[in-house]
């Protein structure tokens, strides 16, 4: 099978590359062209996932399909956009049809529940490796950043933590659970759904945010210094997966959702007075801590006095420590 018959195949003729209002052109030519408002924006990111550093391999290609889109669209939501389209660049040990036929599925699924369209991409031979760039829009000035939050303003989370680092536990290294709890392990780690709807809610209302990937304590780092603040959390407010609480203790649960990643979930800071509105919109937003004057990243016991924190997110060239 060839490039072109492949991308012919599996791709171009899925349904979420029909394209949507805002994509003029599609896949098919040099480049896809998209159409904005004069009061909009562009929102532009990209994630690469590798065999063996992103996810495990073997794995099910349809599940794959899910996860590489769930995590590029999900940095649309930490900035607020409404999603656009995507393109992806495939590189391949070989041309396995049930392999794309799979992965294409998987693809589909997450690009329906996201509201993408498939706008363009390349192929290639290689180690198996996928780069997903996806494409929002928003208005002009109301992207959500990192940079802003501001002393009084909440802490809060878009919902429970750790559930995709303890699946981790199944995937590496074999590890039984009881089938609702592997279920809802491993749908964390697979099919993460972007929480794109609390990003748009969060325009003009929140100071700053982000997704989770890269671990609670490590990514409000992130925060903390584009902001110039500081960042006090409340251990204890920190909600935890409750399937990942039955699987490997309390103890452990918090340490993943401190530090584990994979969540994407949002973290944000908030004025106090959009609280109650938000927490009616959003039922499953945690208030888990607030900025305060200082640098840096604060976790807090019960009393409100400082803890030691843990080793703290993950880099491809070295370790993050607390």
């Amino acid at each position: 099978m060839g490039e072109f018959e492949l991308i012919r195949r599996y791709f171009a003729s899925a349904a979420c590359a029909a394209g949507q209002p805002g994509v003029v052109l599609g896949i098919g030519d040099d480049c896809a062209l998209l159409q904005l408002a004069a009061d909009e924006q562009l929102a532009i990111s990209t994630d690469t996932l590798v065999a063996g550093v992103h996810f495990p391999q073997p794995c099910s290609a349809e599940l794959l399909g899910q996860r590489a889109l769930a995590v590029a669209a999900s940095d649309l939501a930490g900035m607020g956009a409404s999603p656009l389209g995507f393109t992806l660049a495939l590189t391949l040990p070989q041309a396995d049809a049930p392999w794309l036929q799979g992965f294409a599925d998987g693809l589909q699924q997450m690009a329906a529940a996201c509201g993408l369209s498939l706008i363009g991409g390349d192929t290639t031979r290689g180690p198996l490796s996928l780069t997903v760039t996806v494409f929002g829009r928003l208005p002009a000035g109301q992207a959500l950043t990192r940079g802003a939050a501001q002393e009084g303003d909440l802490l809060c989370v878009g919902g429970e933590l750790g559930a995709a680092c303890a699946a981790l536990e199944l995937l590496l290294h074999g590890r039984e659970a009881p089938a609702a709890q592997r279920d809802a392990l491993l749908q964390a780690f697979w099919s993460p759904m972007p929480q794109l709807s609390l990003g748009e809610y969060l325009r003009g209302r929140a100071s700053a945010a982000l997704d989770i990937s890269d671990g609670l304590l490590a990514d409000c780092g992130h925060i903390a210094q584009a902001s110039g603040v500081a960042l006090q959390i409340e251990q204890a407010a920190v909600p935890l997966s409750a399937a990942a609480e039955a699987l490997l203790g309390h103890t452990a649960a918090q340490l993943c959702a401190l530090s584990g990643g994979d969540d994407y979930r949002l973290a944000f800071t908030l004025p106090a007075e959009h609280w109650p509105a938000l927490s009616v919109a959003f039922p499953t937003v945690r208030r888990i801590g607030r900025v305060v004057a200082g640098t840096g990243v604060q976790l807090l016991d019960e009393q409100g006095c400082p803890l030691p924190l843990p080793v703290s997110g993950y880099q491809h060239f070295g370790a993050v420590h607390g």
